[in-house]
């Protein structure tokens, strides 16, 4: 029989960094999960990635205090400042443009995100990607 779900634990977690420190450590505590299993597991899974990139993380708490988790691609703005070589995004989008980003580096983003959109094309998802681009007062250009 299948274990009973005790709930999900959302969290963007550093890649290869997860540590008991908080936000972690309380939200796993709470639960009555083991921590360190977790961030051992966590950090060995992420370890090819690059270091401190934000990982969406689900975790599936069920009744006999055990975890699966899933991992996610890290989020469009992540991305998207990479790509504009900028810090943080605009306060002020609409009116400040702080960067710009080519229609290429869109597509890639996409495709990179593909599997945690919720569009049926590549052309669909584009578009999420530049709504996001504007959003944070980057230009996207040709």
């Amino acid at each position: 029989m299948a274990k009973k779900i005790d709930g999900y634990i959302k969290l963007q977690v550093p890649a290869g960094q997860a540590n008991p420190s908080p936000p972690i450590g309380p939200a796993l505590g709470q639960r009555g999960v083991n921590i360190m299993e977790f961030c051992k597991s966590f950090n060995s899974r992420t370890s090819a990635m690059e270091p401190g990139m934000p990982i969406p993380t689900v975790i599936t708490v069920y009744g006999d205090k055990s975890f699966t988790y899933i991992t996610k691609t890290p989020p469009a703005s992540y991305f998207l400042k990479k790509a504009a070589n900028v810090e943080k995004a605009s306060s002020t989008a609409g009116r400040e443009i702080v960067g710009q980003v080519t229609m290429s580096q869109v597509r890639e983003i996409a495709e990179q995100k593909m599997q945690d959109l919720n569009a049926y094309t590549l052309d669909q998802a584009c578009e999420m990607i530049k709504g996001s681009a504007r959003s944070m007062g980057l230009e996207v250009v040709e």
